[in-house]
């Protein structure tokens, strides 16, 4: 029999019985991802250096640290979050009292990236079990290191009946889009995300798409330049730019561009030294391919380089690259980067610019910067992305009290917090009707009836 039907079929077993839809249960199970983290942190540590050269630092910001504080957050609220929700009655309800109840789905698939692979593995997984589901984890094979010690650690802290982990590439991961889950969260490219829906359709099976796109970046004339520069870095050069939420190319007004170049100069030498590519504690890129398609990236540009465009194959770094004067349709812009490489638009009409922006897929992340609030409040209103920082980067994924997810092209559904339990819920409405009377306006046989029904309906 297919190995991989055999656990999506004993986890439906093991999901039918019941167990996963005990509070105390879903609690016990959080804690115990708690300390498979907390007492495997040098491990992990360790495969995120080999695949990806990550820091310590970064390590537990942006993987560890991220998802233990999802965790606590979770622990906290689970029992309110999971108690039925009384809703309002409407008068052609008199008697009546209706609730919400939040169920579970059943078996949820959670095909991961590659590029937080600690992260965006568990943290979804997080709202899975929180919600009372069994779990299929797919990592990445491009983090084979990361991978292998998920599977391990996994297998060691749980049933293979309630979370399983299924190692292997893109043909894998078609097998277990073949089969019919309950639910899929997916994170990665637009492609492969199409891929993911066009599965799921076959089986009408829920979905949740975290994909990414050209986030824009806005710097106003107004901005406190040096700190917006150096938030800009921050966020940029986080993971080397492999992350779904980097500022992709910045809108900056033309009026400060030369002045704003120079402040990210000294923001990145702050931060990472004069020879970034000799810092043992910057990010390689992950692989040759995506080595390959950034350095063609920029040597196919028509723009002009102002900072960095040097690299190290051996090492698969890249400099953190400036490009100015680039125009909308340069080899920069055609798709999401993905990299630590920043082409500069510039802009004079600021409805001209959100008009540009809007007239391109909607991104994921939208970033400005500006100490004008009806400045602020425009580009809000104006132009539709997933999420936003106003005067920083990166910042808003990591408070589990807003939701996190794209539009669009850059994706369906949202997690982070209580809506990770949301997600993984199917919301069960329930109404309760009297039996102390009746009403009779909805029998056919009521004399005027329908006028009544009309003035009450209106």
């Amino acid at each position: 029999m297919n190995p991989i039907h055999s656990i999506i079929q004993m986890q439906k077993q093991f999901h039918k019985d019941g167990q996963t839809k005990n509070i105390d249960f879903r609690i016990q199970q959080l804690r115990k991802l708690k300390s498979m983290i907390i007492e495997n942190e040098k491990d992990i540590m360790e495969a995120l250096k080999t695949d990806l050269n990550k820091s310590e630092f970064e390590s537990y910001t942006t993987e560890i640290g991220f998802v233990l504080s999802e965790i606590t957050f979770t622990l906290k609220n689970i029992r309110k979050w999971t108690k039925p929700t009384r809703v309002k009655s409407s008068f052609t309800h008199i008697g009546s009292k209706g609730f919400v109840y939040k169920e579970p789905y059943g078996v949820a698939l959670i095909i991961a990236p590659w590029n937080y692979p600690i992260n965006l593995a568990l943290a979804p997984l997080i709202g899975a079990i929180a919600a009372g589901n069994c779990a299929i984890l797919k990592p990445s094979e491009l983090t084979p290191a990361t991978s292998s010690l998920i599977n391990k650690l996994i297998s060691k802290y749980f049933p293979q009946e309630y979370i399983a982990v299924i190692e292997g590439d893109a043909h894998t991961s078609q097998l277990l889009l073949n089969e019919d889950v309950d639910y899929i969260f997916f994170t990665g490219s637009i492609h492969v995300g199409k891929k993911v829906m066009e599965a799921a359709a076959k089986h009408l099976t829920p979905v949740t798409l975290e994909l990414g796109g050209k986030s824009p970046c806005i710097v106003h004339h107004d901005a406190k330049l040096p700190l917006a520069a150096k938030r800009i870095v921050w966020g940029k050069l986080l993971n080397a730019g492999q992350t779904c939420v980097a500022p992709d190319y910045l809108l900056i007004h033309e009026s400060i561009k030369d002045l704003f170049i120079e402040e990210m100069k000294k923001a990145m030498t702050e931060l990472y030294g004069n020879e970034i590519l000799d810092n043992p504690n910057y990010t390689k890129i992950v692989n040759s391919n995506h080595f390959n398609r950034l350095t063609q990236m920029v040597n196919r540009s028509k723009g002009k380089i102002r900072m960095g465009g040097k690299w190290g194959e051996n090492s698969l770094k890249i400099e953190p690259t400036l490009i100015e004067n680039i125009q909308w349709n340069d080899p920069t812009m055609e798709e999401e980067i993905f990299g630590p490489i920043l082409p500069i638009i510039t802009y004079h009409d600021i409805d001209e610019m959100i008009q540009q922006v809007s007239e391109r897929p909607k991104p994921l992340a939208l970033y400005l910067f500006t100490e004008n609030n009806r400045i602020s409040k425009k580009i809000i209103e104006e132009i539709s992305f997933g999420s936003s920082c106003i005067n920083d980067t990166v910042y808003q994924i990591a408070t589990p009290h807003l939701p996190f997810g794209g539009v669009g092209a850059s994706g369906t559904g949202a997690y982070h917090g209580k809506k990770s339990f949301d997600e993984f819920s199917h919301e069960k409405s329930v109404l309760k009707q009297t039996t102390r009377f009746d009403i009779p306006l909805r029998y056919p046989n009521v004399k005027m009836g329908l006028e009544l029904v009309r003035k009450i309906m209106k």
